[in-house]
Protein backbone atom coordinates (compact mmCIF):
# COMPACT_ATOMS: atom_id res chain seq x y z
CA UNK A 1 0.00 0.00 0.00
CA UNK A 2 2.93 2.53 0.78
CA UNK A 3 4.46 1.44 -2.25
CA UNK A 4 1.23 2.31 -4.22
CA UNK A 5 1.18 5.55 -2.78
CA UNK A 6 4.88 6.44 -3.49
CA UNK A 7 3.84 5.79 -7.46
CA UNK A 8 0.92 7.73 -7.40
CA UNK A 9 2.15 10.89 -5.91
CA UNK A 10 5.22 10.12 -8.50
CA UNK A 11 2.60 10.57 -10.71
CA UNK A 12 0.78 13.15 -9.80
CA UNK A 13 4.73 15.64 -8.64
CA UNK A 14 5.84 14.50 -12.24
CA UNK A 15 4.10 12.91 -14.54
CA UNK A 16 0.95 14.19 -14.83
CA UNK A 17 1.81 18.04 -14.70
CA UNK A 18 3.84 17.53 -17.49
CA UNK A 19 0.95 15.80 -19.35
CA UNK A 20 -1.53 18.55 -18.69
CA UNK A 21 0.52 21.33 -19.65
CA UNK A 22 -0.66 21.73 -23.23
CA UNK A 23 0.27 25.06 -25.27
CA UNK A 24 -2.87 27.28 -26.92
CA UNK A 25 -3.07 27.06 -30.86
CA UNK A 26 -4.27 30.76 -31.87
CA UNK A 27 -5.60 31.16 -35.56
CA UNK A 28 -4.87 34.19 -37.52
CA UNK A 29 -5.40 35.90 -40.47
CA UNK A 30 -3.10 38.18 -42.07
CA UNK A 31 -4.27 40.32 -45.04
CA UNK A 32 -1.26 40.79 -47.55
CA UNK A 33 -0.89 43.55 -49.55
CA UNK A 34 2.61 42.07 -50.86
CA UNK A 35 0.73 39.24 -52.21
CA UNK A 36 -1.40 40.96 -54.21
CA UNK A 37 0.96 40.75 -56.82
CA UNK A 38 0.50 37.97 -58.46
CA UNK A 39 -0.77 36.06 -61.69
CA UNK A 40 -2.08 32.81 -60.28
CA UNK A 41 -5.32 33.84 -58.43
CA UNK A 42 -3.34 33.43 -55.14
CA UNK A 43 -5.67 34.74 -52.05
CA UNK A 44 -3.88 37.37 -50.63
CA UNK A 45 -5.70 36.36 -46.79
CA UNK A 46 -3.26 34.15 -45.39
CA UNK A 47 -4.13 32.00 -42.43
CA UNK A 48 -1.68 31.60 -39.87
CA UNK A 49 -1.39 29.16 -37.05
CA UNK A 50 0.21 30.11 -33.79
CA UNK A 51 1.34 27.89 -31.13
CA UNK A 52 1.54 29.74 -28.05
CA UNK A 53 3.51 27.64 -25.17
CA UNK A 54 1.94 26.16 -21.79
CA UNK A 55 3.44 29.44 -19.50
CA UNK A 56 2.30 32.18 -22.12
CA UNK A 57 -0.95 32.58 -20.99
CA UNK A 58 0.32 33.59 -17.18
CA UNK A 59 3.71 34.06 -17.57
CA UNK A 60 4.00 37.82 -19.01
CA UNK A 61 7.39 37.27 -20.27
CA UNK A 62 8.10 37.76 -23.83
CA UNK A 63 9.43 34.60 -26.41
CA UNK A 64 11.64 33.28 -28.91
CA UNK A 65 9.72 32.67 -32.29
CA UNK A 66 10.28 29.81 -34.49
CA UNK A 67 8.74 30.42 -38.02
CA UNK A 68 8.26 26.65 -39.59
CA UNK A 69 7.63 26.48 -43.40
CA UNK A 70 5.73 24.03 -44.58
CA UNK A 71 6.38 21.91 -48.18
CA UNK A 72 4.19 21.78 -50.91
CA UNK A 73 0.96 19.75 -50.86
CA UNK A 74 0.72 21.22 -47.11
CA UNK A 75 -1.01 24.07 -45.11
CA UNK A 76 -0.64 24.74 -41.25
CA UNK A 77 -3.76 22.82 -40.50
CA UNK A 78 -2.62 19.61 -42.35
CA UNK A 79 1.22 20.42 -40.67
CA UNK A 80 -0.81 20.31 -37.36
CA UNK A 81 -2.45 17.28 -37.46
CA UNK A 82 -0.20 15.17 -39.42
CA UNK A 83 3.04 15.70 -37.82
CA UNK A 84 0.58 15.87 -33.83
CA UNK A 85 3.61 19.27 -33.73
CA UNK A 86 1.47 21.10 -30.95
CA UNK A 87 1.79 17.60 -28.49
CA UNK A 88 5.63 17.51 -29.73
CA UNK A 89 6.36 20.84 -28.35
CA UNK A 90 4.05 20.17 -25.21
CA UNK A 91 6.23 17.04 -24.18
CA UNK A 92 9.66 18.75 -25.36
CA UNK A 93 8.92 21.56 -23.20
CA UNK A 94 7.97 19.27 -19.96
CA UNK A 95 10.46 17.60 -20.17
CA UNK A 96 13.24 20.24 -20.26
CA UNK A 97 14.40 19.12 -24.23
CA UNK A 98 14.14 22.99 -24.19
CA UNK A 99 12.98 26.29 -23.30
CA UNK A 100 9.43 27.72 -24.01
CA UNK A 101 9.24 29.47 -27.48
CA UNK A 102 6.30 30.54 -29.77
CA UNK A 103 6.06 28.76 -33.17
CA UNK A 104 4.47 30.13 -36.16
CA UNK A 105 2.96 28.05 -39.54
CA UNK A 106 1.61 30.16 -42.18
CA UNK A 107 0.07 29.31 -45.03
CA UNK A 108 2.18 29.04 -48.00
CA UNK A 109 -0.39 27.08 -50.34
CA UNK A 110 -1.32 28.15 -53.66
CA UNK A 111 -3.42 27.38 -56.68
CA UNK A 112 -0.19 25.65 -58.19
CA UNK A 113 1.73 23.34 -56.20
CA UNK A 114 2.34 26.11 -53.34
CA UNK A 115 4.94 28.43 -52.65
CA UNK A 116 8.22 27.59 -53.67
CA UNK A 117 9.73 30.28 -51.06
CA UNK A 118 10.63 32.85 -53.65
CA UNK A 119 9.92 36.82 -55.11
CA UNK A 120 7.64 36.31 -57.84
CA UNK A 121 5.77 38.50 -59.68
CA UNK A 122 4.13 35.87 -60.76
CA UNK A 123 3.12 33.14 -58.07
CA UNK A 124 4.14 35.86 -55.11
CA UNK A 125 6.61 37.79 -53.19
CA UNK A 126 7.09 34.91 -50.42
CA UNK A 127 10.35 35.77 -48.86
CA UNK A 128 9.29 39.41 -48.54
CA UNK A 129 5.52 38.36 -47.57
CA UNK A 130 7.62 36.38 -44.75
CA UNK A 131 10.07 39.18 -43.55
CA UNK A 132 8.31 42.50 -44.06
CA UNK A 133 4.76 41.26 -43.36
CA UNK A 134 4.61 38.00 -41.45
CA UNK A 135 7.26 39.10 -39.15
CA UNK A 136 6.09 42.63 -38.02
CA UNK A 137 2.33 40.89 -37.51
CA UNK A 138 3.45 38.31 -34.87
CA UNK A 139 5.78 40.75 -33.31
CA UNK A 140 2.91 43.18 -32.50
CA UNK A 141 0.02 40.64 -31.88
CA UNK A 142 2.33 38.73 -29.87
CA UNK A 143 4.76 38.85 -26.86
CA UNK A 144 8.03 38.28 -28.95
CA UNK A 145 11.75 38.69 -28.20
CA UNK A 146 11.98 41.33 -31.54
CA UNK A 147 15.44 40.04 -32.21
CA UNK A 148 17.33 38.16 -34.99
CA UNK A 149 19.19 35.76 -32.37
CA UNK A 150 15.78 35.12 -30.86
CA UNK A 151 14.14 33.97 -34.36
CA UNK A 152 14.51 30.60 -35.61
CA UNK A 153 13.50 29.30 -39.36
CA UNK A 154 12.83 25.79 -39.68
CA UNK A 155 10.71 23.76 -43.05
CA UNK A 156 10.85 20.48 -44.47
CA UNK A 157 11.68 19.43 -48.02
CA UNK A 158 10.59 22.96 -50.39
CA UNK A 159 10.07 24.18 -46.87
CA UNK A 160 13.77 23.69 -46.10
CA UNK A 161 14.52 25.19 -48.80
CA UNK A 162 12.42 28.28 -47.90
CA UNK A 163 13.90 27.97 -44.40
CA UNK A 164 17.40 28.38 -46.11
CA UNK A 165 16.89 31.25 -48.46
CA UNK A 166 15.71 33.18 -46.11
CA UNK A 167 18.35 33.10 -43.63
CA UNK A 168 20.62 33.97 -46.93
CA UNK A 169 18.19 36.86 -47.67
CA UNK A 170 17.34 38.06 -44.29
CA UNK A 171 19.87 37.49 -41.83
CA UNK A 172 19.29 40.66 -40.45
CA UNK A 173 15.58 39.20 -39.53
CA UNK A 174 16.80 34.92 -38.19
CA UNK A 175 19.89 33.95 -36.74
CA UNK A 176 19.43 30.04 -36.27
CA UNK A 177 18.23 27.78 -38.92
CA UNK A 178 17.16 23.89 -39.15
CA UNK A 179 16.74 22.70 -42.79
CA UNK A 180 15.11 18.84 -42.50
CA UNK A 181 15.64 17.45 -45.70
CA UNK A 182 15.84 20.42 -48.20
CA UNK A 183 15.83 20.18 -51.87
CA UNK A 184 16.90 22.14 -54.38
CA UNK A 185 20.00 22.64 -52.21
CA UNK A 186 22.06 22.60 -55.76
CA UNK A 187 22.54 20.60 -59.10
CA UNK A 188 22.57 16.64 -58.69
CA UNK A 189 23.81 14.22 -60.90
CA UNK A 190 20.73 13.41 -63.23
CA UNK A 191 20.80 16.99 -65.98
CA UNK A 192 17.38 18.52 -65.98
CA UNK A 193 17.91 17.87 -69.96
CA UNK A 194 17.38 14.41 -69.30
CA UNK A 195 14.25 14.57 -67.24
CA UNK A 196 10.75 13.15 -67.70
CA UNK A 197 8.80 16.32 -68.41
CA UNK A 198 5.49 16.51 -70.68
CA UNK A 199 6.73 19.84 -72.27
CA UNK A 200 3.73 19.31 -75.08
CA UNK A 201 1.05 19.37 -71.94
CA UNK A 202 2.46 22.51 -70.45
CA UNK A 203 2.41 24.26 -74.01
CA UNK A 204 -1.15 23.12 -74.87
CA UNK A 205 -2.56 23.79 -71.20
CA UNK A 206 -4.62 26.85 -70.67
CA UNK A 207 -4.49 26.29 -66.60
CA UNK A 208 -2.25 24.58 -64.02
CA UNK A 209 -5.21 22.46 -63.29
CA UNK A 210 -4.78 21.03 -67.07
CA UNK A 211 -1.66 19.45 -66.48
CA UNK A 212 -2.37 15.82 -65.70
CA UNK A 213 0.55 14.75 -65.38
CA UNK A 214 2.31 13.51 -62.11
CA UNK A 215 6.01 13.36 -61.17
CA UNK A 216 8.30 16.40 -62.48
CA UNK A 217 5.89 18.11 -65.25
CA UNK A 218 3.49 20.11 -62.62
CA UNK A 219 6.75 20.80 -60.34
CA UNK A 220 8.64 22.14 -62.96
CA UNK A 221 6.26 24.21 -64.39
CA UNK A 222 5.40 25.74 -60.99
CA UNK A 223 9.37 26.37 -60.93
CA UNK A 224 9.12 27.97 -64.41
CA UNK A 225 7.00 30.33 -63.40
CA UNK A 226 8.56 31.36 -60.07
CA UNK A 227 12.21 31.51 -61.36
CA UNK A 228 11.26 32.22 -64.89
CA UNK A 229 8.23 35.27 -64.67
CA UNK A 230 7.22 36.90 -67.87
CA UNK A 231 4.45 38.80 -67.19
CA UNK A 232 3.64 39.25 -70.97
CA UNK A 233 3.34 35.37 -71.70
CA UNK A 234 -0.17 34.29 -70.84
CA UNK A 235 -1.65 31.75 -69.82
CA UNK A 236 1.04 30.79 -67.17
CA UNK A 237 3.20 33.85 -67.37
CA UNK A 238 6.97 32.67 -67.36
CA UNK A 239 9.46 31.41 -69.91
CA UNK A 240 10.45 28.28 -69.61
CA UNK A 241 14.13 26.37 -69.77
CA UNK A 242 12.57 23.87 -72.82
CA UNK A 243 11.06 26.19 -75.71
CA UNK A 244 9.06 24.64 -78.57
CA UNK A 245 11.14 24.79 -82.04
CA UNK A 246 9.37 23.33 -85.16
CA UNK A 247 6.61 22.04 -82.68
CA UNK A 248 9.27 20.50 -80.84
CA UNK A 249 10.74 20.85 -77.51
CA UNK A 250 14.09 21.80 -77.71
CA UNK A 251 16.45 22.99 -74.73
CA UNK A 252 17.03 26.72 -74.23
CA UNK A 253 20.65 26.66 -72.83
CA UNK A 254 20.04 30.48 -71.92
CA UNK A 255 16.89 30.01 -69.62
CA UNK A 256 18.07 26.82 -67.91
CA UNK A 257 21.53 28.40 -66.43
CA UNK A 258 19.03 31.30 -65.43
CA UNK A 259 16.87 28.96 -63.81
CA UNK A 260 19.33 27.49 -62.00
CA UNK A 261 20.85 30.70 -60.49
CA UNK A 262 17.84 31.47 -59.85
CA UNK A 263 16.57 28.32 -58.30
CA UNK A 264 19.38 26.15 -56.56
CA UNK A 265 20.78 27.45 -53.18
CA UNK A 266 24.40 26.85 -53.95
CA UNK A 267 24.26 29.06 -56.93
CA UNK A 268 23.33 31.67 -54.37
CA UNK A 269 25.77 31.59 -52.16
CA UNK A 270 28.51 33.70 -53.79
CA UNK A 271 25.89 36.54 -53.29
CA UNK A 272 24.80 35.96 -49.53
CA UNK A 273 27.76 33.81 -47.72
CA UNK A 274 28.24 36.87 -45.62
CA UNK A 275 24.78 36.65 -44.46
CA UNK A 276 25.46 33.07 -43.68
CA UNK A 277 28.49 33.46 -41.69
CA UNK A 278 26.53 35.56 -39.52
CA UNK A 279 24.51 32.91 -38.24
CA UNK A 280 24.39 31.41 -34.43
CA UNK A 281 23.47 27.77 -35.80
CA UNK A 282 22.41 26.68 -39.27
CA UNK A 283 22.07 23.02 -39.75
CA UNK A 284 20.12 20.78 -42.26
CA UNK A 285 19.80 16.86 -42.75
CA UNK A 286 18.93 14.56 -45.54
CA UNK A 287 17.42 11.05 -45.50
CA UNK A 288 19.70 8.15 -47.37
CA UNK A 289 16.83 6.45 -48.96
CA UNK A 290 14.73 9.45 -50.51
CA UNK A 291 13.78 8.08 -53.98
CA UNK A 292 14.94 10.84 -55.65
CA UNK A 293 18.55 10.66 -55.12
CA UNK A 294 19.30 14.08 -56.02
CA UNK A 295 18.16 15.41 -53.34
CA UNK A 296 20.58 12.99 -51.29
CA UNK A 297 23.59 13.68 -53.81
CA UNK A 298 22.77 17.26 -53.73
CA UNK A 299 23.45 18.06 -50.13
CA UNK A 300 26.26 16.37 -49.57
CA UNK A 301 27.38 18.71 -52.48
CA UNK A 302 25.84 21.75 -50.93
CA UNK A 303 27.87 20.87 -47.46
CA UNK A 304 30.86 20.72 -49.25
CA UNK A 305 30.23 24.02 -50.76
CA UNK A 306 29.44 25.56 -47.81
CA UNK A 307 33.04 24.73 -46.20
CA UNK A 308 34.75 25.87 -49.29
CA UNK A 309 32.42 29.27 -48.34
CA UNK A 310 33.78 29.56 -44.48
CA UNK A 311 30.20 28.73 -43.33
CA UNK A 312 29.66 26.90 -40.24
CA UNK A 313 27.17 24.58 -40.43
CA UNK A 314 26.07 21.08 -39.13
CA UNK A 315 25.04 18.63 -41.85
CA UNK A 316 24.31 15.19 -41.37
CA UNK A 317 22.36 12.07 -43.71
CA UNK A 318 20.32 9.96 -41.61
CA UNK A 319 18.76 6.12 -42.11
CA UNK A 320 15.64 6.28 -44.00
CA UNK A 321 13.64 8.89 -45.58
CA UNK A 322 12.22 12.23 -43.98
CA UNK A 323 8.52 10.80 -43.99
CA UNK A 324 9.22 8.24 -41.78
CA UNK A 325 11.33 9.45 -39.06
CA UNK A 326 10.83 13.46 -38.51
CA UNK A 327 7.82 13.51 -36.68
CA UNK A 328 7.76 10.04 -34.49
CA UNK A 329 8.04 10.52 -30.55
CA UNK A 330 11.66 9.80 -30.81
CA UNK A 331 12.18 11.43 -34.53
CA UNK A 332 14.76 14.17 -35.42
CA UNK A 333 12.31 17.07 -35.08
CA UNK A 334 12.35 15.73 -30.96
CA UNK A 335 16.09 14.43 -31.31
CA UNK A 336 17.92 17.09 -33.58
CA UNK A 337 15.67 19.91 -34.00
CA UNK A 338 14.30 20.87 -30.47
CA UNK A 339 18.30 20.81 -29.16
CA UNK A 340 19.37 22.38 -31.96
CA UNK A 341 17.28 25.75 -30.93
CA UNK A 342 17.65 24.91 -27.31
CA UNK A 343 21.97 25.39 -28.02
CA UNK A 344 21.78 28.38 -29.81
CA UNK A 345 18.59 30.38 -29.61
CA UNK A 346 18.53 33.36 -27.09
CA UNK A 347 15.78 32.42 -24.90
CA UNK A 348 15.65 36.21 -22.69
CA UNK A 349 15.06 39.26 -23.54
CA UNK A 350 18.00 42.08 -23.78
CA UNK A 351 20.32 38.86 -23.72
Amino acid sequence: MKQLKLCLLFLYLYVLPAAAQQGTIVNETLPSLILKENRTGLDPNRKIKVYLPPGYASSGRSYPVVYYLHSFFSNPDKLFEDTKLPALLDHAFASGVVKEFILVAADYSSPTLGSLFENSPVTGRWLDFTANELVPFVDHKFRTIPNRNSRALSGDFFGGRGAIALAMTHAELFSVVYALHPVATGMGYIPWATLSINWQEIYQAKQFKDIKSTGFTPIFLAINQAFLPNANRPPFYCDYYYEMENGTPKLNVLNTQKLKAAFLLDHMLEKYADNLRTLRGFAFDWGRYDGNQDHVYSAVNFSRVLEDFGIEHEAEEYRGNPWSVNWAEYGRFNTRVLPFFARYLVFEAGK
